[in-house]
């Protein structure tokens, strides 16, 4: 393969940190933004990597707020992966400013770096299955079976959903921005749930919280009928390489492979640990979770229109224009659990 100069946004996140590895074990250059170059702890496990690889990583501030933030890691850049944005799934204080602004102005100002580096070919941004669909109860209004690229999340807002609502506003944003020139293209990696081992100890990323939830016994007493699609970590950070390399690629790209509730996840744990970690073994009857959502981090609304409504996913496009192939959830899950106790995080 030959060898790039590829900028990730963002580059020390749970997503990030994979993409950066396989760049570097191929041998590419690769320029990640951190807020803080002084905070080195962030990034040292990647200078790690490094050091095993054939590759090498430069280090860039940036600021998603701030104008021009990203000019300096974008100039030279032949592909810009742009996975920086705020993770929250609670409705609560003020969303626009602590999710949507970030979002959208940091997609927006990134976009504006690239158009001016003329040696960038492609941008892929993370995106997220948040931004297809709204509430799970979807499907269902629309007569669908399973959501696919061409939807579009309507339902979300500021006081109902702010993080899809901040996913979907991202990317379109970013498609607007795409449309008004010609000289790059644009290609989205729309990820669901994700778990997955991770490259670091840190825990305040949500997806790695919520596994280790389910291990703390924090759902013993059972978990809402709540579906999900999942992704695995790594599927997510190999479809941004292929859709960077991969001439055909184009538009937006589910990448998930399976779909359930935790207690799916949770059945896995216990065929492989049994006794050992007091996950949930029922589902909490729906009235209930209602009833307790002011308590447990959901609206009622988020409750009556999402718990007890299947989701599946189409990822036939991936498969077919990236060549993807999918780890299978029971191999996500339980590496996840390897890393967390070989991290001692539990």
């Amino acid at each position: 393969m030959e060898k790039n100069i590829i900028t990730v946004t963002g580059g020390t996140g749970y997503i990030a940190s994979w993409i950066v590895k396989y760049l570097l074990e191929k041998g590419h250059e690769v320029r990640i933004t951190v807020r803080s170059k002084s905070d080195v702890a962030k990034y040292q496990h990647l200078l790690d990597i490094e050091r095993d690889t054939t590759g090498k990583l430069l280090i860039y501030e940036a600021d998603l707020l701030k104008d021009g933030s990203f000019d300096e890691a974008v100039n030279g850049a032949d592909y810009v992966m742009h996975t920086a944005s705020p993770f929250f799934l609670d409705d609560k204080g003020d969303t626009k400013k602590k999710l949507v602004d970030p979002a959208v102005k940091g997609t927006e100002n990134l976009l504006n770096s690239v158009n001016k580096a003329s040696s960038v070919k492609r941008v892929i941004l993370t995106s997220s299955i948040a931004a297809i669909f709204g509430d799970n109860r979807d499907l269902a209004d629309n007569n669908a079976k399973a959501i696919d690229e061409s939807m579009w999340n309507t339902t979300a807002s500021l006081t109902h959903n702010a993080y899809s609502y901040s996913k979907t506003e991202a990317e379109k944003k970013a498609w607007e921005v795409s449309e008004k020139q010609n000289r790059w293209d644009l290609v989205t990696i729309n990820p669901g749930f994700v778990l997955g081992p991770s490259l670091t100890k840190r825990v305040d990323s949500t997806s790695i919280n919520s596994l280790l939830r389910i291990l703390r016994g924090d759902l013993k007493a059972g978990s809402p009928d709540l579906e999900f699609l999942y992704s695995d970590v790594r599927d997510i950070a190999n479809a941004h390489i292929l859709a960077a390399f991969t001439k055909i690629a184009k538009g937006r790209y589910i990448i998930s492979n399976e779909s359930g509730n935790l207690l799916k996840v949770a059945k896995y744990i216990e065929e492989e640990y049994p006794g050992k970690y007091r996950v949930p073994k029922g589902v909490v009857p729906k009235f209930i979770i209602c009833l307790l959502a002011p308590t447990i981090g959901f609206t009622r609304k988020f409750v009556r229109n999402n718990v007890g409504f299947p989701l599946k996913g189409d990822n036939r496009k991936s498969i077919n224009e990236l060549n993807m192939c999918y780890k299978s959830l029971k191999e996500t899950v339980l590496d996840h659990v390897k890393q967390i106790e070989s991290d001692n995080l539990i």
